[in-house]
């Protein structure tokens, strides 16, 4: 059985995020999507409620868990059992990062393999960053997040 790990911040999922969730969850047996907890960021949403809106918005996929981590990816992925990490990639500007930690994590366990999956054309400019500004500032948000994420955000603003 081959179990895929999906992490992030994901504050906030945007549909970006699920596009890469949705094809990981038709490639493996099992997906986790592991939010990461970062006591050094100040994020918008607690990690509870990052869990709970990603529960609801993955809800109809049937291999999916919700999880969180702290620390290192590769320790998580050593406790879980996990076969594989999957990274999703906007741009070329991604690669770099994410070319690094992969490598990083291979150091770490020479059994872990990392696949970069770009995202959709769709969603090549999203970024749970542009999505928090841009409904800060009164800006159109649909159809870049789930409407659960949209709900949560404007209250969050209000």
């Amino acid at each position: 059985m081959k179990t895929a790990v999906c992490p992030g911040s994901f504050d906030p999922v945007t549909n970006g995020h699920l596009d890469i969730i949705k094809r990981t969850s038709k490639m493996v047996d099992k997906v986790i999507v592991a939010v990461l907890y970062n006591p050094s960021k100040n994020p918008l949403f607690s990690v509870e409620e990052r869990i709970e809106l990603l529960r609801e918005v993955t809800k109809d996929i049937q291999n999916i868990e919700i999880d969180c981590f702290s620390g290192l990816l590769v320790d998580y992925v050593n406790q879980k059992n996990i076969d594989v990490i999957v990274k999703g990639l906007r741009a070329v500007s991604d690669f770099e990062y994410e070319f690094q930690m992969a490598l990083m994590n291979k150091k770490l366990n020479s059994e872990v393999e990392t696949i970069f999956m770009m995202t959709s054309s769709e969603y090549s400019y999203l970024s749970s960053s542009i999505i928090k500004e841009t409904c800060k500032f009164k800006g159109c948000i649909d159809g870049l997040v789930p409407d659960p994420v949209k709900k949560a955000l404007l209250k969050k603003y209000k």
